[in-house]
């Protein structure tokens, strides 16, 4: 197993206690950099070179929204210690240097700690059009990608008619430059980042583990093309 641990969760998480339901969140607030971050980029760096069919997916994204999800990340970063942005390529604080060259989306994906989910309006629903998910908790990348979001938390109990029409609400209403966040905390046995599983999967091996998971969860919409990017920023820590 390979451990690629933070020290801490920046939130507090309590076992029994209610989660947060959308907080509001800084403009820029959706990318973190942690202690972590050189390990997390090296293996994210791992699987879009070695699993590129895995962990990146596209079904009818439109080419603006993926731009625009890389020039946000890009406003973010030139004010950002440790990085060093130019026209071609932009250097990391782990002195790693990424062509601004590609798919607009894992190039971004690769500049920073969080796995990218964007969605866009496809007739009265959110629909996931493409996505870097180099950390799923979980789930696997190709059974969700192109489907809207009723569909996208097929097997997650909770998730019913009711709580989907809410979430629908929730992508509508998200305003341009007032982002939002919440967290999810889940127990594993395995530290491992990259845990791709299919709706069907047995989950036995997170019941009673050492490991605590959190996604800090952010909702960003897009200015322009009016898609909402879905940023995932994990956490593991011992238990």
């Amino acid at each position: 197993m390979k451990e690629i641990l933070q020290k801490l969760i920046p939130y507090p998480v309590a076992w029994g206690a209610a989660l947060p339901g959308v907080l509001p969140l800084r403009d820029d607030g959706w990318i973190i950099e942690d202690e972590a971050f050189a390990k997390q980029m090296a293996e994210r760096d791992r699987l879009v070179h070695e699993f590129p069919e895995l962990v990146s997916a596209s079904v009818g994204a439109s080419d603006s929204a993926k731009l625009e999800v890389l020039e946000q990340v890009l406003i973010i970063l030139r004010n950002r210690a440790g990085y060093d942005v130019s026209e071609e390529h932009v250097t990391r604080p782990d002195g790693v240097s990424v062509q601004l060259s590609g798919d607009p989306l894992v190039v971004a994906a690769r500049l920073v700690q969080e796995d990218l989910c964007l969605h866009e309006k496809r007739g009265d629903q959110h629909v996931l059009t493409a996505a870097v998910i180099c950390f799923p908790a979980s789930w696997t990348l190709a059974e969700k990608i192109g489907k809207p979001l009723m569909d996208i938390h097929v097997g997650v109990d909770a998730y019913d008619a009711d709580l989907g029409k809410r979430v629908q609400r929730l992508f509508d209403g998200i305003q341009v430059d007032k982002p939002l966040w919440r967290y999810n905390i889940l127990r594993y046995q395995n530290p491992e980042l990259f845990q791709p599983r299919g709706v069907g999967d047995r989950r036995d091996e997170e019941e009673g583990g050492s490991y605590i998971r959190s996604e800090h969860q952010a909702l960003v919409r897009m200015a322009e093309s009016g898609a909402v990017l879905f940023a995932i920023h994990t956490y593991v820590v011992k238990v």
